[in-house]
């Protein structure tokens, strides 16, 4: 009964940690350019009482061996990068990736993080930011006397000024995409780390091979489906029940054994 204690223990904890990613989830069905995370698993290791193929007498052997499980846990929480619905705003620093890849944000330290997040703005000193001042890679700069600011599919800013016609190029907003988008790093903020396993960074035009193109006025919509997520917390539930139902009936099972004189 020990065994059965044990193997529900970590089916309860692995629904823990399952309820706890669709929360997150749901917690984060309006930020933008959220993508969904799924919780997987695995079984964890086994006791085998008889192997399969051994010899169960002098001519014959086991055909089916047996082996008792001893539970499973979270073998990692996947991103599900899928492209969320458009939001048109009419903000023309309102940007909206459409394909693969990132934002570059240089944080206050200097380094680069990546995201899907395009709700910018302008700065004190005019150079496009997120909503925590982090300044748009590469570092554009918005000229006080700008009448209207125009961003192209591939990233190229331009400016038009007060009483002239042609627009003047102010730089080229670049799109990075990653070998593995999967090994990104969340780290708050709608912020995300480059890692080992998501490889470096790749710095491309916007639009060229396999990168996303800029659409100016719309932001990404999160990928959170409610229904699905719903439909999963209560699966997690009863999951998480069934375990705590089979933790009761093995203490049951054990105090019967303990109470026989």
């Amino acid at each position: 009964m020990i065994r059965a204690l044990n193997t529900a223990a970590t089916g309860m904890a692995s629904q823990e940690t399952n309820v706890s990613t669709i929360s997150n989830n749901i917690a984060n069905v309006n930020t933008v350019g959220y993508k969904q995370k799924r919780a997987e698993f695995e079984d964890l290791l086994y006791e085998t009482i008889t192997e399969a193929g051994a010899r169960s007498s002098d001519t014959t052997q086991y055909n089916i061996g047996t082996q008792i499980g001893s539970g499973s846990k979270v073998s990692a929480t996947r991103t599900i990068n899928q492209q969320g619905a458009p939001i048109i705003t009419q903000n023309a620093f309102d940007f909206m990736l459409n394909g693969e890849g990132y934002f570059g944000i240089v944080d206050p330290n200097g380094a680069i993080k990546y995201t899907r997040d395009g709700a910018f703005n302008v700065d004190n000193q005019g150079t496009i930011v997120n909503k925590d001042g982090y300044r748009l890679f590469p570092g554009i700069v918005i000229p006080p006397n700008t009448s209207k600011v125009h961003i192209s599919e591939s990233g190229v800013v331009e400016a038009y000024f007060q009483n002239q016609q042609e627009p003047t190029s102010l730089g080229t907003i670049p799109v990075f995409t990653f070998v593995n988008p999967e090994g990104l790093r969340a780290e708050g903020k709608n912020l995300l780390g480059a890692t080992r396993s998501s490889g470096q960074a790749i710095q491309s035009v916007a639009g060229s091979e396999n990168a996303a193109t800029i659409n100016q006025g719309s932001l990404e919509a999160s990928n959170v489906s409610i229904m699905n997520e719903m439909t999963n917390l209560i699966k997690a539930q009863r999951a998480y029940e069934m375990n705590s139902k089979v933790m009761t009936i093995a203490d049951q099972m054990l105090q019967t054994v303990n109470n026989i004189r």
